[in-house]
């Protein structure tokens, strides 16, 4: 029996957000989150599974960002958050590689010296082969954020689901940060997260999940082990799915 087949899913999609490279600083990259999370990306590929990525860049830029806001052109500020994306994906790239993963960095925007561009073929293909895909510049389009770009590229090539990693531990009825009597959702019909807003990706992000089909997982990257833990198939995180109709989240899936 190989590996893989203890996996409830193989082929993945995992969104990381630039913050989330912050750790505690205020700005730019703590490379210690940086190595954690190379380190939780080897232990899934060592299990069988194929694992492309896509990075925002809000610790360094972000189109809609305050500082953004203050640009003349939204267009513009946008292109800049997706080069931020490119130095975010440069880092991660470097801290997959020393831990002995082989990558290949694919960018929506030409940047042939640095990256290779995106050719769904040849992408679908580097994960066969065992290598992480990093996916960066977003859709390579201004007012789309890097949540979209995770529901395109999932979409793209097949992946069996995409994995929003993030410093909570899933879907909650209430923000858990701010509300100590927040319960978190085992799992949840996404036409749910639509009606309740329940802030899993946006909008457009998660209607292209909709509409294929692909479930979204919500979990928290920050946990060691969570990353193998989602893959198969234990209780940890939320499962938004688009399972028959959308109905009101039953007590049993609340926990």
């Amino acid at each position: 029996m190989s590996a893989a087949s203890d996996l409830r899913f193989r082929r993945v999609l995992l969104k990381l957000s630039g913050e989330a490279l912050l750790g505690d600083r205020e700005f730019g990259i703590d490379h210690g989150i940086l190595n954690q999370y190379a380190r939780e990306i080897k232990s899934v590929i060592e299990a069988g599974a194929e694992v492309a990525l896509v990075i925002g860049g809000g610790n360094i830029f972000r189109g809609v960002s305050p500082q953004g806001a203050k640009m003349s052109s939204r267009a513009h500020a946008d292109y800049m958050g997706m080069l931020a994306t490119m130095i975010n994906a440069m880092a991660l790239q470097d801290a997959l590689e020393a831990v002995g993963l082989d990558t290949r960095l694919v960018s929506a925007i030409d940047m042939n010296e640095i990256a290779e561009p995106f050719i769904r073929r040849r992408a679908i293909r580097h994960l066969e082969k065992g290598r992480v895909v990093i996916f960066g510049s977003g859709t390579g389009h201004p007012y789309f954020s890097t949540d979209t770009a995770a529901a395109l590229r999932a979409a793209e090539i097949d992946a069996q689901v995409i994995l929003k990693g993030t410093r909570v531990d899933g879907v909650f009825t209430a923000d858990p940060e701010k509300d100590e009597n927040a319960q978190r959702f085992g799992a949840v019909h996404g036409g749910e997260v639509i009606q309740r807003d329940l802030k899993v990706m946006d909008l457009t992000a998660v209607t292209l999940a909709k509409e294929g089909g692909l479930p979204i997982f919500v979990f928290n990257m920050n946990t060691t082990g969570n990353l193998l833990r989602v893959l198969r198939g234990e209780d940890v995180g939320t499962l938004v799915h688009w399972d028959g109709d959308a109905e009101p989240v039953a007590l049993a899936d609340v926990r």
